[in-house]
């Protein structure tokens, strides 16, 4: 009679490695993957905990679009908005997803960063696929995101925006916000697998942030654009997420479904490219 050493598999799986590794089911797979995004998350807002500096400084800027550019803006008139709403409460969900956008955007240089200490090494060695790893770390980003929004709307509050009180709208404008960071954080990694530098990536991200801010619809509606303008911002993920944004915040008119449908697309799509290029950014 042969006995299993101490700590090994019970029956045959011990002869069997491969089965060991088995997952228990489509359903144990999905909640071990949500598990370990949720872990991934959960250590953004641990960093976020006990380091609230880098919140305080990014509200600056948000606070100064709507502070500035909003306010003479409004006073000015020069911009067509939906008959009714101040400029000032149209633009604000246009700067949430703004502020959404230039945190996500450099995301990939923490990445990199983990490539350089060596985690990024140690995360590919575990079970765990790459698609769960680049998801975790795209809705870790959102978490971020999450948190500039609300400091947006109470910004914006505070200059006499009124925003919607129903809590089904809030909470699906706060889906759309982690949706579209999710996408540009997704896009900031594999801007990252493909140029595996810290400096390269810093300077991509700086030259395709305000082209993206400029062609969406976050300042002025597209239809005062130019055509060639309006035919870019068509294909911008930001135009979604603020007219989504928009329409779930403060009642303009705009096709939902569409928006999520895109955003949900462009993320997938995203999340994919990502995790198809992280084993070339682990390898350098």
């Amino acid at each position: 009679m042969t006995y299993a050493a101490p700590g090994a598999p019970p029956g045959g799986l011990a002869e069997h490695p491969g089965l060991a590794e088995l997952p228990g089911g489509p359903v144990a797979a999905s909640g071990r993957l949500l598990n370990r995004i949720a872990t991934l998350c959960w250590v953004e807002m641990r960093k976020i905990r006990h380091d609230r500096t880098e919140l305080y400084t990014r509200a600056v800027q948000p606070a100064l679009w709507l502070l500035i550019y909003g306010e003479v803006f409004t006073r000015v008139r020069a911009i067509p908005t939906p008959a009714g709403i101040p400029y000032l409460a149209y633009l604000a969900p246009g700067i949430m997803a703004q502020s959404a956008l230039f945190i996500a955007i450099f995301y990939g240089i923490q990445i990199i960063w983990e490539r350089d200490a060596g985690v990024l090494t140690k995360l590919m060695v575990t079970p765990t696929p790459r698609s769960a790893l680049i998801t975790g770390k795209a809705f870790a980003s959102s978490v971020r995101s999450l948190v500039q929004g609300v400091a947006v709307v109470i910004i914006a509050i505070l200059l006499g925006v009124s925003f919607t009180d129903n809590p089904l709208k809030l909470i699906a404008a706060a889906v759309i916000l982690a949706l579209g960071s999710a996408f540009f954080s997704c896009l900031s990694m594999s801007i990252a697998g493909v140029v595996v530098a810290r400096d390269r990536l810093m300077g991509i991200g700086q030259a395709i942030t305000m082209p993206l801010f400029f062609s969406s619809s976050a300042l002025y509606p597209a239809a005062i654009m130019p055509g060639w303008l309006q035919a870019i911002s068509k294909v911008n993920p930001l135009t979604y997420e603020v007219e989504a944004l928009r329409g779930l915040l403060i009642g303009t008119a705009t096709t939902l479904w569409l928006d999520v449908t895109v955003l949900a697309g462009a993320t997938v799509a995203a999340i994919t490219c990502a995790a198809v290029l992280l084993p070339r950014l682990a390898n350098k």
